[in-house]
């Protein structure tokens, strides 16, 4: 361990400590912040191993971040001491399947990302590991930011901003036209998580009439009705917009379809703050172009970066946010805080939040 390894290690009562290793960039002020909720954690960090931060809530570093072959041992050396990994080693489901065959003693994996499952389902681990390991994200902390996006994109579909922006540039004041009112739309959030529910209550607020999406019979404040996701294209023709908030998943993907989007009310607004590939994007781009979507927001992609050759980037009735949404300069001290808490319930064998489903990987 080098000198720039760093420990934080206090006595408890009964003894009972947990091993955390920092797999993912965390700063000093974070590591005391966790340790002071939960003093039973020693968390053990090498600065010198870890990503460069660029901005909040950046687990990956810069492009093209590397470490020296030695510094990569050595990190590696590192996780495979810990009962529990801050992070994704390296963000990679590769990474993570090497470091739980390498280390029986890991327990917990705590995700950066609201989403994790897809990364748990590509390490293909054994049901044994499976049922060793817990692995939680840090959902909810990006709900707020998110919706808050949600807001954006469905305010400027009814408001044609592509519209406002055209003349702007042009320089035009043009003839006065007609605007909807988002207060008499129909909504359709698809995905009633921590960020389907916050833009549930948001829109509600609004006055916005929401449908929302479950697969579990379920009742949410704000959403007017709640259908299972089956049902979406029988409802489409009912909606003004939709809002995509699901992960990616094997059941996910492709979920908006063509049909779906063909059965939208013409004109619909569609956003997507979850993952790119719920939505077929083929279709969202011939929908665009047709017009029977008449306005997108997307955080997200199919693919990401989105291609330099994507007609995504030429349609002006597409704003294209690069996957940053969520970030925020608190979404750092919000992961760190949930996961102080979950670790005190991990402690306490109590029920952890944000737990993968090992099933369905969501």
């Amino acid at each position: 361990m080098s000198e720039h390894t760093k420990r934080t290690e206090t006595e408890n009562v009964d003894g009972a400590r947990l091993r955390v290793v920092a797999a993912a960039p965390i700063s000093e002020e974070l590591v005391s912040l966790v340790t002071t909720i939960e003093p039973r954690i020693d968390f053990v960090r090498d600065q010198t191993l870890l990503a460069p931060m660029r901005f909040p809530g950046d687990p990956t570093g810069p492009p093209g971040f590397a470490r020296s072959e030695d510094e990569q041992r050595r990190y590696e050396q590192l996780v495979d001491t810990a009962e529990v990994l801050f992070g994704f080693p390296d963000e990679s489901s590769t990474q993570l399947a090497r470091t739980v065959n390498a280390n029986p003693r890991l327990r917990w994996v705590h995700g950066m990302p609201a989403g994790a499952g897809s990364q748990l389902r590509s390490a293909r681990l054994s049901d044994e590991q499976l049922a060793r390991v817990t692995v939680t994200t840090s959902a909810g902390v990006h709900a707020k930011p998110l919706a808050e996006f949600a807001l954006l994109g469905l305010l400027a579909g009814a408001k044609t901003l592509p519209r406002l922006e055209r003349l702007k540039a042009d320089s035009t004041w043009g003839e006065r036209w007609q605007m909807r009112h988002l207060f008499q739309q129909t909504i359709l959030v698809v995905g009633l998580g921590s960020i389907g529910r916050e833009v549930a209550s948001k829109l509600a607020a609004l006055g916005v009439r929401v449908i929302g999406t479950s697969r579990r019979e379920v009742s949410v404040e704000g959403v007017a009705e709640v259908i299972h996701p089956d049902r979406i294209a029988e409802v489409a023709p009912h909606v003004d917009g939709l809002v995509v908030t699901l992960p990616g998943t094997e059941s996910t993907t492709g979920m908006i379809s063509a049909a779906v989007l063909a059965s939208l009310t013409p004109g619909a607004t569609v956003v997507n703050v979850g993952r790119g590939t719920v939505i077929d994007e083929e279709a969202l781009i011939a929908a665009l172009q047709s017009g029977q979507v008449g306005f997108a927001a997307l955080d997200v992609f199919a693919r990401e970066p989105l291609a330099a050759d994507s007609p995504l980037w030429s349609l002006p009735s597409v704003l294209i946010s690069p996957h940053t949404a969520a970030l925020n300069p608190d979404i750092d001290r919000d992961i760190a805080t949930l996961f102080a808490e979950n670790a005190t319930r991990f402690l306490d064998g109590e029920p952890m939040v944000n737990v993968v489903d090992t099933v369905e990987f969501y």
